[in-house]
């Protein structure tokens, strides 16, 4: 019986978690693929991590690995340019499979290189790019298609997910638990692309893909990340029965696609509100097959090799179809929303003076703007000290909401930029 012959570029957490993977469970991967899996190159630039695993051939160079006579290429390089592109392009038109982790890339130049690999009748899969280890890929793939997907929302950066947990549980502030999550491994030492909603917005750009059969785009992602959200914003939001959770959503609309990645006040006892701690967890909405839930690590050695292993088993198995679930050259161009377009009702927090009339004027400028009150809270100290005023609005735009806020931000009563954050009941 032929064997699957394996190389793997990359031989960080992940790379090291697929070697090990491939050798301590060899026998019964076998078995799964239908077919000998054979790891017979690996390739990375650090010298003592080649040695560090006995493999028959190793490279400090890409071009070797794609010169070697592997069947498939794992890329776990990461970077949206640079070598990781190259190796897949190089590695699909020398007819080879590839199975790769990279958000960054295939959120950049995954219809692309979907097209490369399709032209050459060679299988690209990107499971362990989202979600780590919830196979959240295979199903908008495969899976849900049946009577079309509306809504994608997910936590998929559980750095994010950690610090607002923590935050809630223990009342401290944004700094002082990103320190936290750094001294635990949970967040990088530059943490801003996990912080700054980047990383959420890789991977929401590939599930809009997938879910939406269009060309990733990047570019037409808002994001927000979740540096501003404070301990008075978390209480509050338990008081009207929400937490507060970064997430990504990808939303079909009669005016074009909407892709957001902002914090959001998610409904206290509803799925995505439960996904604590690092975990992850993604809502889909696939209209009349109803709302389908997925929990899982989003990120860590062994549930991202796991996913990476899964997709090697998937090609032995002869599943090779369309990257993104459709052939590359049906993926439709997405067209955005227009900026402003979406809707949703708001909680706004105001930190006002306690004077006479501030809150009348907080309310008249809201209602110029067509923006009505729901329900509210005030906590007043003495006349004259700065106080918070909490809003929860009914639905409206996004558009309505900024234009009303930035007027309110001119007043000499408020103190402090406004604060909004939208609502996601369910």
């Amino acid at each position: 019986m032929n064997a699957m012959k394996i190389g793997i570029a990359g031989l960080g957490t992940v790379g090291g978690g697929v070697v090990k993977g491939l050798q301590t469970h060899g026998a019964r991967l076998d078995t799964r693929a239908g077919m000998p899996l054979e790891l017979i190159a690996v390739c990375d630039r650090d010298a003592d991590r080649l040695a560090a695993f006995a493999v028959p051939a190793k490279f400090d160079d890409v071009t070797g690995l794609v010169a070697s006579k592997a069947d498939l290429i794992v890329e776990l390089i990461g970077g949206e340019n640079g070598a990781a592109p190259k190796l897949v392009e190089a590695a699909l038109k020398a007819g080879k499979h590839v199975v790769t982790a990279n958000k960054a890339m295939m959120a950049r130049h995954g219809a692309r290189l979907a097209a490369i690999a399709e032209q050459n009748g060679r299988a690209l899969k990107f499971e362990a790019a989202v979600a780590g280890g919830i196979p959240i890929v295979k199903a908008l793939r495969e899976s849900l298609m049946t009577h079309g997907v509306k809504v994608v929302r997910g936590i998929l950066n559980g750095t994010c997910n950690y610090i607002l947990t923590q935050m809630e549980a223990t009342g401290r502030g944004f700094d002082e638990v990103l320190k936290d999550a750094q001294n635990l491994g949970y967040a990088e030492a530059d943490p801003e692309l996990d912080v700054g909603g980047g990383d959420t917005a890789h991977k929401l750009a590939l599930l809009t893909a997938l879910a939406f059969a269009v060309a990733p785009n990047l570019d037409a992602v808002a994001v927000e990340g979740i540096r501003h959200i404070n301990p008075d914003d978390i209480a509050f939001a338990r008081e009207f029965g929400y937490r507060i959770k970064l997430l990504g959503i990808a939303r079909r609309t009669d005016i074009g696609i909407i892709q957001r990645v902002q914090p959001a006040m998610v409904r206290e006892g509803t799925p995505l509100a439960d996904v604590d701690g690092v975990l992850n967890g993604v809502v889909v909405n696939a209209g009349e097959a109803g709302p389908f839930f997925f929990e899982g690590r989003g990120a860590g050695e062994s549930p991202t090799a796991g996913a990476v292993i899964a997709d090697i088993l998937d090609i032995a198995r002869g599943n090779c179809g369309s990257v993104f679930g459709v052939p590359a050259a049906s993926l439709s161009a997405l067209s955005p929303a227009p900026a402003g377009s979406a809707s949703s009702a708001f909680y706004l927090r105001f930190q006002v003076l306690d004077v006479p009339g501030v809150l009348a004027e907080i309310a008249g400028l809201l209602a110029k703007w067509r923006v009505s009150i729901e329900s509210m809270i005030q906590r007043g100290r003495a006349p004259g000290e700065a106080v918070s005023i909490v809003m929860i609005t009914h639905e409206t735009t996004y558009a309505a909401v900024e234009s009303a806020l930035q007027t309110i931000a001119g007043s000499a009563n408020v103190v402090a930029p406004p604060v909004m954050i939208p609502m996601e009941a369910k």
